[in-house]
């Protein structure tokens, strides 16, 4: 039988489009979330205090990922956390995204508005609930024209070490994970179209206590990035709990407290992203996959039950003494990303990037919840050091828990596909 070289031709054609016909997009947007007129700040579980003036704005920025049938939304939010039951609100308006594959991720400045809504000794909620309700529409709509903003794109991704002056640990200056992961989306002119940092650090330069809202040292991390780059930029938390803040000591031996010292930080951390990510070879036609899994902690202590059980964006999620999550692993390129909950020490950090097997290992902290610090059983109360971070902690199972979780979803890998609604 003679073979017509058409025939050969149009099976070549076949075959490549069934091996490579998914096109990769990406599609960002933003929504600005700072209130008007300004409401009261909150640096953790006390009262959240007023606020006379605003340095930089508070935003959500949203990114949107496909191939295929595979899409993915990762948002940042300028907020100290954002509690799983109101990123539902938000989740329940986002139409052609599986809420699986909705990661909400707060970027844990302290001088934002109270998302707790956490009850004070008479039960009142101290949150302005309008507020949040009206932010987390704002979610929504960013994702959905994030959505509408798909264009094709290719990954520039790298992992590096960032400059000393940035973060480090409160309590063991040298314990951190100085590491930076950088996820640049470029379109098909080689133009960005956005640029995601991921590093662990307390956003608290400015804190509660100055009457100032902010998005601290993000602010000026946004600006910075996207004058060079032109396209959006995001930052997303990592394994920042006990205690990894910002570098902000003086010679003296007091801290920094202004927005130049945000400004001096974000500008630094902007500097070494770009630095890191310039080195990164261009990915085409990246991967892009996602699973995830749901988590039981169980609460020890009977005041944090009835906080969580009497708050509006948590009690949904409490059974039994327990509260659930959900965390993720996604890959997109050569990057693999897992998702915490919540504030992890930075050994669970070393232990779980090294775990994933990638030179291009990333966690995302405070994303889906923010249940505050995440540790070991044999860091619990172990040292007077650790006290504080012990008793705002779920458990002395919570890092165990976290930890069997995320290693399952590693060694299950991730599916070949998860399809939209």
């Amino acid at each position: 039988m003679k073979i017509n070289p058409i025939h050969i031709f149009l099976c070549f054609f076949l075959l490549q489009a069934g091996c490579y016909g998914q096109t990769f997009k990406v599609g960002v947007a933003m929504r600005n979330i700072t209130p008007d007129p300004l409401i009261s700040v909150s640096g953790g579980l006390d009262a959240p205090l007023p606020t006379t003036q605003k340095l930089g704005e508070l935003t959500v920025r949203a990114m949107v990922m496909e191939k295929g049938k595979v899409r993915i939304a990762m948002v940042s939010i300028d907020n100290l956390g954002w509690p799983a039951g109101l990123g539902d609100i938000s989740r329940s308006s986002i139409k052609g995204i599986p809420p699986e594959n909705i990661l909400l991720s707060s970027t844990h400045t302290h001088s934002a508005p109270d998302a707790y809504a956490y009850p004070d000794e008479k039960g009142h909620i101290r949150a302005d609930t309008i507020y949040l309700k009206w932010a987390a529409t704002q979610i929504a709509d960013a994702v959905n024209e994030a959505k509408k903003n798909l264009v094709t794109a290719n990954l520039r991704i790298a992992v590096g070490k960032a400059a000393d002056g940035i973060a480090y640990n409160y309590y063991a200056p040298k314990l951190y994970d100085p590491r930076c992961g950088v996820i640049q989306a470029l379109n098909t002119n080689n133009e960005v179209i956005a640029t995601l940092v991921n590093f662990a650090i307390h956003p608290e330069i400015i804190g509660n206590e100055q009457g100032i809202l902010s998005p601290d040292l993000c602010g000026p991390l946004y600006t910075r990035i996207e004058e060079r780059t032109g396209g959006m930029a995001f930052f997303f938390n990592g394994a920042l709990g006990g205690m990894i803040t910002a570098d902000n000591r003086r010679a003296d031996g007091k801290k920094s407290t202004d927005w130049k010292e945000c400004e001096r930080i974000g500008h630094l951390l902007a500097d070494e992203a770009l630095r890191i990510v310039n080195e990164g070879e261009i990915q085409r036609d990246p991967v892009l996959l996602c699973t995830h899994k749901t988590l039981q902690f169980p609460i020890d202590s009977p005041s944090k039950a009835s906080l969580l059980s009497n708050a509006p964006y948590s009690r949904k999620f409490i059974d039994n003494g327990h509260i659930s999550s959900r965390i993720n692993l996604l890959e997109i390129g050569s990057a693999k990303i897992l998702t915490v909950p919540g504030e992890a020490l930075p050994n669970i950090g070393f232990y779980l990037k090294r775990k994933m097997k990638t030179e291009h290992a990333f966690l995302f902290g405070l994303t889906n919840d923010a249940f505050g610090y995440m540790m070991t059983k044999v860091d619990f109360m172990s040292f007077a050091r650790y006290n504080y971070i012990s008793e705002v902690n779920l458990g002395e199972m919570t890092g165990e828990i976290y930890i069997e979780g995320a290693l399952e979803l590693i060694d299950a890998g991730t599916p070949q596909e998860i399809k939209t609604e």
